[in-house]
């Protein structure tokens, strides 16, 4: 079982089980004290899904050969609410005081690599300062994304007012821990027709979930499904890292999705939901049987509709393909970006090194304007011209000219003419939900479906997370938002997870996003809509900067490049609950700050 299938056709795929020696039936105990036993019909008959023991970690000091112990500080050079990394020799470690215990653990964020040092330490837990995931001091395990994998937890003991960290040397290399995960349990009435958890999507939120309910015990069927001709990827690098290839940025290989019995079937679309008998239709008429669901089918680019829209060499960035063709056709070319989005922006950096010339078409006064308002906006403008961009403001695409039935110029609506060999379309994307039109899910008027803080449908089995759907955000009174980035994606995979097992939890991450140009990192955190202000502390001139934007007398939202760990340490305070007034950053006395969210 798992692996990777390209169509679920019943004959050829064949399921195989791992019985373990020991197997429990286990009933999940809903909120309200009752048991609640998840279970689902094949055939007609009532099955109970299995919760495997979770086996117990492998102690990692039971190889002596791999065991590294040293002393690392004196107790007196550490103080309550500091981190430090230490150096064993074989690899560093990140050492943490909080309430006159220490602790150590893996010093890397396994996302990107950032120094967790220069993160944000609060409340038991330290946030990354590049991209805001968070890792439990106690533990190491994640508890705020993005990120899959949790930290390697280390050893410590005090000995003559010396501070030692007794650690796996493979930890310390590997920088990364997977949790413990639970497979498949064989049912003598398996049917491949049949699945307990079906997940439509393999995007971050598609993946967060499989991965959950295996973390969490659950040892039933998983399915995933995607349109996709690959495994999940990281799809944020489509349009930073242009000419990476489907194996450099896939999320998980082939042998995870074996070993943990999690089963993707790619080029696969699902055309209708019969949610009265928990069916999934297939398009080629395939049907599967479920008795959760997960829908996690994210966005579709929205695409030009002008004249000549049919031209060749016009992109959607959607696929590790389409990125690659891009980066082949705009080499030593002339490219036009239409759109800057984070999308548009990011392609047009990357491409800016390659082609002859890179142009951007956007409707609005200055890139990012709705989200980064006009200020930061124009700094961002000013960096893309410093590297050739040209920019085509206030104004849209009103022909695509082709010659021999490839792209030649691009016409704009105030009449100027741009030369053109590939177009690349960022502007903008609409929920992928058309297939749900008559199934009794609630969707609202923009196609999202909508969910409640447990990732909940209206339908007490049916789930949604990602880009897709819109969701009660706390940081904002339980307003109903949407959130399409990547981190989000992971918590709301996590959430619904969860709660396909009864456990209650609901969302309450603070939003956070990046986006990085001519190796300027953007860093964002909260939600800015409907702001109405925006304060700056620091040089924008110099792409040293916070900016901190506000609704009426609070601070709901924050922007910065160059100014690490600004970004996290604000997303710590908001997670707190704690309320930033806009008085506490116009004085530019940021001293609230190092309450680090207490």
């Amino acid at each position: 079982m798992g692996g990777c299938f390209s169509k679920p056709k019943p004959v050829e795929v064949k399921i195989e089980v791992v019985l373990p020696e020991k197997e429990r039936n286990k009933e999940e105990i809903s909120p309200n004290g009752k048991a609640s036993p998840l279970t689902y019909k094949v055939n007609g008959t009532v099955c109970h899904y299995h919760l495997e023991e979770h086996p117990i970690s492998i102690n990692p000091y039971q190889n002596l050969k791999d065991v590294v112990e040293a002393s690392v500080c004196h107790v007196k050079d550490l103080e309550n609410g500091q981190m430090r990394e230490v150096d064993l020799g074989c690899g560093k470690a990140l050492l943490i005081k909080e309430n006159g215990e220490y602790y150590a653990m893996g010093h890397k964020c396994p996302h990107y690599g950032a120094p967790l040092v220069k993160g944000v330490l609060s409340k038991g837990r330290v946030r990354c300062p590049w991209h805001g995931a968070c890792f439990n001091i106690g533990t190491g395990d994640i508890e705020d994304f993005p990120g899959l994998d949790s930290l390697p937890k280390f050893q410590v003991k005090i000995e003559k007012e010396k501070v030692y960290i007794r650690a796996s040397k493979q930890a310390l290399q590997t920088q990364r821990r997977t949790k413990v995960m639970a497979k498949c349990i064989s049912l003598s009435n398996y049917n491949i027709t049949s699945t307990n958890i079906l997940i439509i999507g393999a995007g971050a939120a598609g993946l967060v979930c499989a991965e959950t309910l295996r973390q969490e015990g659950f040892s039933d069927r998983i399915v995933m499904c995607t349109m996709d001709r690959h495994l999940p990827y990281d799809r944020p690098k489509l349009s930073k890292s242009m000419d990476s290839h489907s194996d450099q940025i896939t999320l998980r290989p082939k042998e995870f999705f074996r070993t943990f019995d999690i089963e993707v079937l790619t080029e696969t679309q699902v055309a209708a939901v019969d949610i009265k008998n928990k069916i999934a239709v297939f398009k080629d008429g395939f049907k599967m049987e479920y008795n959760k669901l997960l829908i996690a089918t994210g966005s579709t680019p929205k695409t030009l509709s002008c004249k000549g829209k049919e031209v060749e060499n016009v992109f959607n960035i959607r696929t590790p393909e389409d990125a690659n063709r891009v980066v082949k056709l705009a080499t030593s070319k002339n490219v036009i970006v239409v759109g800057a989005s984070f999308l548009g922006m990011e392609v047009a950096a990357y491409l800016t090194g390659k082609a002859h010339s890179v142009s951007v078409v956007e409707l609005e006064e200055v890139p990012f304007m709705k989200i980064f308002g006009e200020k930061v906006g124009r700094a961002i403008m000013k960096i893309f011209e410093n590297n050739r961009v040209k920019f085509y403001m206030q104004t849209e695409v009103s022909e695509l000219r082709e010659q021999e039935g490839k792209l030649k110029e691009v016409v704009l609506k105030s009449g100027k003419v741009l030369r053109a060999d590939v177009c690349v379309v960022g502007i903008g994307a609409v929920p992928a939900t058309g297939f749900l039109k008559q199934s009794g899910i609630n969707i609202d008027s923009k196609g999202f479906i909508v969910v409640n803080k447990m990732m909940q449908t209206n339908i007490q089995s049916v789930f949604a997370a990602g880009d897709a759907v819109t969701f009660p955000l706390s940081l904002r009174n339980n307003k109903k938002v949407n959130i399409p980035h990547w981190q989000m994606a992971h918590m709301h995979g996590r959430i619904a997870a969860l709660n396909m097992l009864a456990h209650g939890t609901e969302i309450s991450t603070i939003p956070y996003l990046w986006t990085a140009m001519f190796g300027n990192s953007i860093r964002y955190a909260g939600h800015g809509e409907g702001y109405d202000d925006v304060i700056i502390q620091g040089d924008l001139d110099d792409l040293k900067f916070a900016a901190f934007f506000t609704r009426n007398d609070e601070v709901v939202a924050v922007a910065s490049m160059n100014y690490d760990p600004i970004v996290s340490k604000v997303a710590e305070v908001m997670a707190s609950g704690k309320t930033i007034r806009k008085r506490d950053v116009e004085t530019g006395d940021m001293s609230w700050l190092t309450g680090k969210g207490s």
